[in-house]
């Protein structure tokens, strides 16, 4: 999460982008990712030379960027240059040079980086931003998404196709429920900035490690995944990619809701996903395979394109607005009867209302699911109701906790009272041993309800349809007593006035 100091130092640079008349503010955040790009890729490069200087043996060559010829391009060695101009003119090599990494293997981050442009009109605008962004001080592995985040709420039309950016510790906490492996061919078929993705390959970064040649370059190759419809997403989750050691990241430029070729349809052992919440889709370009649903909403087809893109046995944890989960009309009903008796729930979590502030306050939910095309897999489903996520509910999203106990990974474990502050390793903990849930009370945090239940309720999935509210008796006083008292009262107020008149 973005720090308050943070924050004050993103404002200032993108006031200076104003100020040097840069006034898009879609053209603002793309080139301030640029130039936070280029910084970034100079400190992982250093950090391996360092490690292999004190180590011994060679760098990381996949945190590798500049080679001798193109070392004067470092964004580190860029600010050094002397003259405005000339430093001017030094960036915008640097700027063309990063967007061809990749080119000699046909790599399709070109792709996704021809039409980006250097569009900082002077010098002047320059110096001051890069000086700035040289001076951000920040740890977080998912920086560029928090920052990109940030400026999102910036933008006056933000959010209006239904997008927001998922918070850092609710995709921790979806990895952790999925536990994806090295050999997982994983999709988030609406990346956005690639937070899914890259917090996947934080995920498995130990696995990597251990994994086999053969392993690590068909992870790399074919692991991750991402396809989104907006052309600055994608090229901002192909450089989050880059940062975490994809030299040639697998992400499209692509609707997912469009026809898709026949390759990627039943190709993946995971999804993740928080799909545009907003919006509808135009029937003529939508995949004829998606036309059955009956519906424009985009977050109801998306729930019919994640079963087509998964493998049998595949599974997938996805968020979704709670209306999906109750909604009336057919199409509702439909998907929701198509995953309780042909599919299997592994269960639906109940994110708290304010999880998505500042940028929206809807009601959503994890749902988590197994594409299995086969009736009879759902005995009973399992529901957990999320009311605290170890940060405030309102608009500033302050921790509750240290930083090292938030996240469903705590550093250490965390006591009752600290749980009570971040669900999230309860969470985790009860969603891999259902077996020990069967018992448990409506009235707990999490339960099951049988499968018929849940159709005789119309397929109704919504926890605070099955939740049990037990209200806890309060003793009042006999009205009489409160009756005498208030005589009691007035008639002290009576002869107070008495004494008083008397005093006049």
């Amino acid at each position: 999460m973005i720090t308050g100091a943070l924050k004050s130092q993103v404002d200032r640079i993108w006031d200076a982008f104003w100020s040097g008349g840069i006034s898009n503010p879609i053209t603002v955040i793309e080139q301030f990712t640029y130039l936070l790009f280029m910084r970034q890729l100079d400190e992982r490069q250093a950090q391996a030379e360092f490690l292999a200087n004190t180590l011994g043996g060679e760098p990381d060559d996949t945190q590798l960027f500049y080679d001798a010829t193109h070392d004067h391009l470092r964004f580190s060695k860029l600010l050094a240059v002397d003259s405005p101009e000339a430093r001017f003119a030094a960036f915008r090599e640097g700027f063309d040079y990063i967007k061809q990494l990749g080119a000699a293997r046909d790599s399709g981050f070109v792709t996704h980086m021809k039409d980006a442009a250097f569009l900082i009109p002077n010098p002047a605008t320059l110096t001051t931003v890069a000086t700035m962004i040289a001076k951000l001080e920040f740890s977080n592995k998912d920086m560029t998404g928090d920052l990109y985040e940030y400026m999102l709420s910036k933008l006056a039309t933000a959010g209006t196709n239904g997008q927001f950016r998922t918070p850092s510790h609710i995709i921790e906490l979806i990895v952790a429920l999925t536990e994806p492996t090295i050999t997982d061919r994983l999709i988030d078929p609406a990346c956005g900035t690639a937070g899914f993705l890259a917090a996947t390959s934080e995920y498995l970064r130990d696995d990597f490690k251990d994994a086999t040649k053969l392993q690590r370059e068909q992870y790399l190759a074919h692991g991750l995944t991402g396809f989104d419809f907006d052309s600055t997403m994608v090229r901002i989750a192909a450089m989050n990619m880059v940062m975490h050691g994809f030299a040639d990241p697998n992400i499209s430029y692509l609707d997912s809701l469009q026809e898709l070729a026949p390759e990627r349809l039943e190709a993946f052992d995971v999804l993740l996903a928080n799909p545009p919440f907003a919006g509808s889709i135009n029937q003529d370009i939508l995949d004829p395979k998606l036309a059955s649903i009956k519906t424009k909403k985009t977050e109801l087809l998306f729930i019919a394109r994640f079963l087509t893109l998964l493998k049998l046995g595949g599974r997938a944890a996805v968020v979704v607005p709670e209306g999906v989960l109750f909604g009336s009309t057919r199409a509702h009903k439909t998907l929701r009867k198509e995953l309780v008796d042909n599919q299997k729930i592994d269960g639906i979590i109940k994110l708290p209302s304010g999880a998505f502030k500042p940028y929206t306050g809807v009601s959503t939910a994890i749902v988590c699911f197994t594409r299995t095309d086969s009736p009879g897999q759902n005995e009973r489903i399992w529901f957990y109701d999320i009311t605290a996520d170890g940060r405030s509910l309102d608009d500033k999203r302050s921790p509750l906790l240290a930083e090292e106990l938030l996240g469903p990974w705590p550093a250490t474990p965390l006591d009752d009272a600290q749980l009570r502050l971040n669900n999230l390793p309860d969470v985790v903990a009860r969603f891999h041993n259902q077996a020990a849930e069967r018992d448990r009370a409506r009235t707990e945090a999490s339960f099951t309800v049988p499968v018929d239940e849940i159709r005789e309720a119309d397929y109704d999935l919504s926890m605070n349809r099955y939740k049990e509210i037990v209200f806890e008796t309060e003793e009042t006083r006999d009205p009489q007593d409160i009756l005498a008292d208030i005589d009691a009262l007035d008639a002290e107020i009576a002869d107070a006035m008495s004494t008083l008149k008397g005093l006049i």
